[in-house]
């Protein structure tokens, strides 16, 4: 004789049939945005030299006359600019990325917060791009002629490629990362942790803080700590800005109860 069915048995096998449907839409959403990316990487593969020569411009501009990187493992000169073609491919397709992680999302929010949200997705990836421009553009030509104007007499500034292509990966990350901070402020305000005039109020600790990530992030050279910091702290304002204007009514939990007790 089989035991009956009880409500919370229905319930149960729901909840795990609606835990496993979410599970495969993730799956396929994930593999969707993994063959973007290796599309992407399959049509650079065959300019692969060419992409690894773009990326490493900055430091082959700055370094002396009859002086070049150099491959100290045997794999290196095959292995490291394929490595940065996917790195590269990556970058490129994080817009589609995001996107399906946003689509997977997207339905358990209410329209108010898709209208906050789209916003918000679409500024992170712009600014995550800017970053990243900022690097090359900006900090690697300075940050290498420095490296190279106080190299010791007699010391011979040749990079390796892989450690080349591992330094600028934590640079582009840092500065990707670091680029976010008006999302973050935006946020904090959203979910009611903070207000605009308490974070405004905060400038002084958020001016060192934005030296101490530079310290953190960085290599432990004035001049890019400096290149972080700065923007950092621009880019709080901006947050800030961003906040007010987004979101002009609120308020903390804390005093919006204050207000209805």
């Amino acid at each position: 004789m089989t035991n009956p069915i009880t409500p919370d048995d229905e319930e149960e096998q729901l909840e795990e049939a609606t835990l496993v449907s979410h599970l495969i839409e993730l799956r396929g959403r994930l593999m969707k945005a993994f063959g973007v990316v290796l599309v992407i990487f399959i049509c650079l593969a065959p300019f692969a030299e060419r992409i690894f020569a773009i990326v490493a411009q900055p430091l082959m501009a700055q370094l002396p006359d009859n002086s070049s990187m150099i491959a100290t493992q045997v794999a290196s000169p095959f292995l490291t600019p394929f490595k940065t073609t996917l790195f590269v491919a990556l970058f490129i397709g994080m817009p589609v990325v995001i996107y399906q992680l946003w689509a997977f999302v997207a339905p358990g929010l209410y329209r108010k917060e898709k209208r906050f949200a789209i916003p918000l997705v679409t500024s992170s990836i712009v600014l995550f791009y800017l970053g990243i421009a900022f690097a090359y553009f900006v900090v690697f030509p300075l940050m290498f002629a420095f490296f190279n104007a106080v190299a010791p007499e007699g010391v011979a500034v040749m990079t390796d490629i892989t450690a080349y292509l591992d330094f600028i990966l934590v640079i582009f990350l840092a500065f990707g990362i670091a680029f976010e901070v008006p999302i973050a402020t935006v946020m904090l305000v959203a979910t009611g942790i903070t207000t605009t005039e308490a974070m405004a109020s905060k400038r002084p600790y958020v001016f060192l803080g934005a030296f101490v990530m530079g310290m953190l992030l960085t290599p432990p050279d004035v001049i890019s700590q400096t290149l972080l910091a700065i923007p950092v702290y621009l880019l709080f304002e901006g947050g800030i800005l961003m906040s007010r204007w987004m979101l002009p009514n609120r308020e903390p939990a804390e005093t919006a109860g204050d207000g209805t007790a």
